[in-house]
């Protein structure tokens, strides 16, 4: 009995120092990610907005950065941001609670995001023009590992769809135009890899991006509409940015929200991890 007793407890423990392994393993692989992607990237924190760029503008458009931005507002080059929230991991699941930190680079479109909950660790990411998602369950067994073209256009699209926390990446560049559809949307349009992504911008009355639509590959299936609605604006770096974000897929016959994310902690200009 007393050799039973013993094999139990070597287990546990060997359990328990497999888990903390792991755990510290997958901690240094995402170090070593965002590394790559602050690397991949560079400084713009020289160039400067200002109002004159917006004269050729969508109304609309040129009321926001308006609103958001200040005259002589440096470009920002990395942000970093923690948050939480609540998360869907399909469409019959309930909500659990998740936490997460995500960086991002400006100059080379980028970022990398680890979501973590009670059962899972969420790595989603385009670093270097390519995009992935890897899921570990309880941090130890890799499920979910999706690269290539589908994951390339929708991690982009994650990445531009984000941009309302970092808005001078909004305005228009060597990538990036605003096309008019209304006095209260415009057309964002991004030309990057060869691949041409579209988003549908809705402005409220306070001149804020309120809703963001656009087209993106749900998992390895085909186009769904994909919708990112902003709120709560508050002041930060003399920028006004959404601190609150829903995002849902548009379904056939009903929205799938999966998403509900408040923003904690969001800095800019610090290239390194938390």
């Amino acid at each position: 009995m007393k050799s039973l007793i013993e094999i139990g407890i070597a287990l546990v423990a060997l359990i328990i120092i497999i888990f903390i392994a792991r755990r510290i393993i997958l901690s240094w692989q995402f170090g070593k990610y965002v590394s790559k992607l602050f690397s991949n990237s560079e400084n713009i924190s020289g160039k400067v907005f200002t109002y004159d760029q917006l004269s050729n503008l969508p109304a609309p458009v040129q009321r926001y950065f308006k609103h958001v931005l200040n005259d002589g507002q440096p470009y920002i080059s990395y942000v970093r941001l923690t948050h939480d929230g609540q998360f869907k991991a399909d469409l019959k699941k309930d909500w659990t609670p998740i936490k997460g930190e995500e960086y991002f680079t400006t100059a080379q479109p980028g970022f990398i995001w680890k979501g973590k909950t009670s059962l899972f660790t969420a790595l989603d990411m385009y670093i270097a023009k390519k995009g992935r998602l890897a899921v570990f369950l309880l941090s130890l067994f890799k499920i979910v590992d999706s690269h290539g073209d589908k994951y390339n256009q929708g991690e982009l699209l994650r990445w531009l769809g984000e941009c309302v926390w970092f808005p001078t990446s909004l305005l228009p560049g060597e990538f990036l135009e605003w096309q008019a559809i209304n006095d209260t949307s415009a057309k964002l349009l991004y030309k990057y890899n060869n691949m041409s992504l579209v988003y549908t911008v809705r402005f409220n009355d306070k001149d804020e991006i309120e809703q963001l639509e656009t087209e993106r590959y749900m998992g390895e299936g085909g186009l769904q509409k994909w919708i990112v609605k902003c709120a709560n604006y508050k002041k930060r770096n003399g920028m006004f940015i959404p601190t609150t974000a829903e995002v849902l897929w548009r379904l056939k016959d009903w929205d799938f929200s999966y998403a509900k994310f408040n923003v904690k902690k969001l800095e800019y200009n610090r290239p390194e991890i938390f």
